[in-house]
């Protein structure tokens, strides 16, 4: 009998246990995010773009998401946008700040320094409204604001890596590498990802540049890719496509390069490829905006050619559209910003289902995901002439083109859709579960 009552109360135990842990792990899968960041729509900015497809699929999961943003700097007509927004499960709050010469370094230093005291105030206000904080790099010193956050109130935070600081600066002449503000923000860094939840990062080389001076974070960093929504960018041939027709693309083969046109990427090595081919019936677009738009424009006259123009950046509706008036399309990372950027518009590419030339250097991780995919080539910086021979095959072939093009769809579809990434950010922001100790939570697995 006694034998039977221990079994009996060893039975209600595991129970209690088991709908305790349940229970737990139910709240944890509907919890409450805030992402701050100092770009989102109707800004143009691609990082403000995905933070909003990301908010989306994250409330397809149950978790409501609060959305702490600046007024727009980058939108095309749009000078102002609603204070506040509600959509189901998302929230939007913009911040009063305004953009002050946002297009020149200091105004960006700027305004960054008034948006991350504008989240400080906002989260001191509304700290009990969260229970995990992703704050990105725009501005890239956001993330302290998350760690005094934790400091005041214990509300964990996530970092998410778009680009990495000081290593940018000083890779792009801003800063010397010893220079104190380089040295202070180094280790400032090293504070606030060593107290943070998670870390999330864009590349496998940009993991490895944040381990080789904070190897103590190791295992803090998920890598996560960018992604593309392939039921929104689908393959449409150029023929039937009004903006190439619009344009005039539609009959040429054409290479594209859409996006930003900054100082993180090389655009000299396209130029010299360009040139090489100023004499066949091959054109080249260039769609955007950025710091090296003039420059390439300038070396484009002084050269002569005549096979290539420029368009703005597009409203995000004709994103569909400008991608595929394309048979090629050009990714590129500048020498020394490997694993400091991840160019995003390598995957709205995938879908668009274009065949692509990187320009980038030997360990990036662009060529693991090319290669693997087979979806296109890369080539060295100054490689001109290996990026001229390639386009000029897949003029002479454009069924070939086609075809890796494809290859580089399927390859999103099975890795770097909202929906597949949208889980991989879930189980980076889950609130710590510290509920119930661990050997419980492996007799619970066992007993599922």
């Amino acid at each position: 009998m006694l034998k039977l009552s221990q079994s009996w109360i060893s039975k209600v135990k595991s129970i209690f246990l088991k709908n305790t842990l349940q229970k737990t792990i139910n709240r944890q899968n509907s919890f409450r995010v805030k992402i701050i960041t100092q770009f989102y729509p109707p800004d143009y900015a691609a990082t403000g773009q995905l933070i909003q497809e990301l908010a989306d699929q994250l409330g397809k999961h149950n978790i409501k998401v609060n959305i702490f943003t600046g007024q727009p700097g980058y939108a095309f007509t749009k000078a102002q946008a609603p204070r506040l927004e509600q959509i189901n499960h998302l929230k939007v709050k913009r911040s009063r700040t305004s953009r002050l010469w946002s297009k020149r370094i200091c105004g960006k230093a700027v305004n960054g320094v008034f948006f991350c005291l504008r989240a400080g105030l906002h989260l001191l206000k509304h700290w009990q409204e969260s229970d995990v904080l992703m704050l990105t790099t725009a501005p890239p010193f956001l993330s302290i604001v998350g760690y005094l956050t934790n400091l005041c109130f214990g509300i964990p935070y996530v970092c998410l890596v778009y680009d990495l600081y000081p290593d940018a600066a000083t890779e792009l002449g801003v800063i010397a590498p010893e220079h104190p503000i380089a040295k202070l923000w180094d280790k400032v860094n090293g504070l606030v990802w060593q107290k943070a939840q998670g870390i999330v990062v864009l590349s496998s080389t940009m993991k490895e540049r944040i381990i080789a001076k904070h190897p103590q974070i190791d295992s803090k960093i998920s890598v996560i890719h960018n992604w593309a929504n392939a039921n929104w960018i689908k393959p449409l041939p150029k023929q039937k496509n009004w903006f190439a027709n619009q344009y005039g693309i539609s009959k040429k083969f054409t290479v594209l390069y859409s996006g930003n046109l900054g100082r993180c990427h090389d655009l000299d090595t396209i130029v010299g490829a360009i040139n090489l081919l100023k004499d066949e019936p091959i054109q080249f677009v260039f769609i955007g905006a950025g710091a090296k738009q003039e420059i390439c424009s300038k070396k484009i006259i002084n050269l002569g050619l005549t096979n290539c123009c420029f368009l703005p950046y597009q409203d995000r509706e004709n994103l569909p559209y400008s991608l595929t008036a394309c048979d090629l399309a050009f990714v590129s990372i500048a020498p020394g910003m490997e694993g400091i950027v991840a160019p995003s518009k390598l995957y709205g590419i995938m879908a668009a289902g274009r065949a692509i030339a990187a320009i980038c250097e030997p360990q990036s991780y662009l060529r693991e995901i090319i290669t693997e995919a087979g979806c296109g080539a890369c080539f060295e910086h100054n490689d001109s002439q290996g990026l001229a021979t390639f386009i000029r095959s897949l003029a002479l072939n454009p069924a070939q083109a086609v075809a890796i093009g494809q290859a580089g769809r399927d390859y999103l579809e099975a890795h770097f859709t909202p929906e597949i990434i949208a889980l991989q950010y879930t189980e980076v922001l889950k609130p710590d579960r510290e509920t119930i100790p661990e050997t419980n939570k492996s007799e619970f697995v066992w007993q599922k």
